[in-house]
């Protein structure tokens, strides 16, 4: 139990790592594209490559789950998420989008009891309320933080962290490749739904970065910004197994403290492409961060597990 635990802290923290790297590439094209036409190239691109990994993990008959409508909730509600954080990210510093969106880990671990009736240590607990206030010192109030775009990563965090509980729930049953593939699934008919909307309605501008890059108009993208998209694609198939399978593997209220490892991440991108300088507040608080996921982990290691109920097959 001790080693599918730490596989799947290795597997969130890698997950996290990657998809920090998604957020600088959609950033580098928000100004330019629409969030749906971004989504869409990122869904395609994945396409090919869940379906080879779900064949080689599960074999294809695993995409008729008879979770279905499980799968393609959770999907739905994850496309929901990660659409709101992406509309943020154009109004907000990379830093400051992600603080917000690492709510999500505190979430997790509270709701662990009620909904999956995992035992939360009051440890973890304390570990979590450490995180926290490493992203509040992150925030640095005053510098645009109240921005309303904001509200986006509010949404994100709490619609992120309900759907991992998901995922710890169905991964009894089911691989994290059949629910990475059902996650892009949900992207791509998102996109489109999305894409025809703005398209029928004729809205395009209204000069707030995060609403024009949800209505601009599709555009044919030059090579370098496909490019840029359809590395996402890759990066997203990559991420999502990883998250998802940490989240199998894993009880939700360890594996929650080390989704804040993003936040190590996301001020380095905003520093090395967008020229967003960490200030004391970014260093101060990634310090508490990973002191916190130090802590959880010793904790872990010595306190009861999670009811094996809950556990996921290997």
């Amino acid at each position: 139990m001790q080693n599918r635990t730490l596989l799947g802290i290795l597997c969130l923290c890698l997950g996290v790592l990657v998809f920090s790297i998604q957020d600088a590439l959609i950033k580098a094209v928000a100004g330019t594209y629409p969030v749906s036409q971004a989504l869409l190239i990122r869904a395609v691109v994945a396409l090919p490559i869940l379906l080879f990994l779900v064949h080689r993990d599960v074999g294809l008959g695993a995409l008729a789950s008879p979770n279905w409508r499980f799968l393609a909730t959770r999907s739905s509600i994850l496309f929901i998420s990660y659409c709101a954080y992406y509309l943020a990210i154009p109004a907000l510093p990379i830093a400051d989008a992600a603080a917000l969106f690492f709510l999500a880990p505190l979430l997790i671990m509270t709701m662990a009891g009620p909904y999956l009736g995992e035992r939360v240590p009051w440890q973890s607990l304390v570990a979590g309320a450490v995180g926290l206030i490493g992203v509040i010192v992150m925030v640095n109030p005053g510098a645009g933080i109240f921005e309303w775009a904001a509200l986006l990563s509010l949404v994100s965090a709490f619609l992120y962290g309900f759907s991992q509980l998901m995922a710890r729930k169905i991964g009894v049953t089911e691989s994290a490749t059949t629910m990475a593939f059902y996650q892009n699934a949900a992207y791509l008919v998102g996109a489109v739904a999305i894409g025809a909307t703005f398209s029928a309605t004729g809205f395009t501008q209204t000069g707030h970065p995060s609403l024009d890059f949800l209505m601009r108009p599709w555009v044919w993208p030059s090579l370098r910004d496909f490019l840029m998209m359809g590395a996402c694609g890759v990066i997203a198939a990559v991420g999502m197994i990883l998250l998802g399978q940490a989240y199998r593997l894993t009880p939700a209220n360890k594996a929650a403290t080390f989704e804040y490892t993003g936040l190590l991440w996301a001020p380095l991108w905003g520093f090395l492409f967008f020229t967003e300088i960490p200030d004391s507040g970014t260093v101060i608080g990634a310090l508490l961060i990973v002191g916190a996921g130090i802590f959880a982990l010793n904790v872990g290691g010595r306190s009861p597990q999670a009811a094996p109920a809950n556990a996921a097959a290997d």
